[in-house]
């Protein structure tokens, strides 16, 4: 008679797995997003007020609250479409409550005050949504 070889797996060992794998697959589908250069879409209505007054203050050209913004966005998390060093600009949405900064950001390429190609950020650059109007 055979003998026949099972494995028992434990319970915290396949959630250990599955973790691993929910990890692997995000930083997957983020690489994937930033190699269509399609990044989700954001209406401009739904945005909260302070980043529409940032648009405003971009828009204007400026002026601007934060000695940092306008500087130029190197897109190092390679979310955004890739594009020349010094095509994309960076700018402060104020976030009520915070004495610092705060993680929210508007990111602009090419003509930054026409606005054509500007991203949202609400966590600091770990995603970006492009702003629709």
């Amino acid at each position: 008679m055979a003998t026949v070889w099972t494995r028992r797996r434990s319970p915290a060992l396949a959630g250990i797995a599955l973790l691993v794998l929910l990890t692997l697959t995000s930083g997957a589908l983020r690489e994937a997003l930033a190699r269509t250069g399609a990044p989700l879409e954001v209406p401009l209505s739904t945005l909260p007020a302070e980043a529409r007054a940032t648009l405003q203050r971009i828009h204007a050209g400026g002026p601007f609250p934060y000695s940092r913004d306008g500087v130029v966005f190197n897109n190092r998390e390679r979310i955004l479409p890739a594009m020349p060093r010094g095509y994309y600009r960076e700018f402060t949405v104020p976030t009520p409550g915070m004495r610092t900064r705060g993680g929210r950001r508007i990111v602009c390429g090419g003509d930054v005050a026409a606005l054509s190609e500007c991203y949202y950020s609400d966590d600091h650059y770990q995603s970006f949504r492009r702003i629709r109007p």
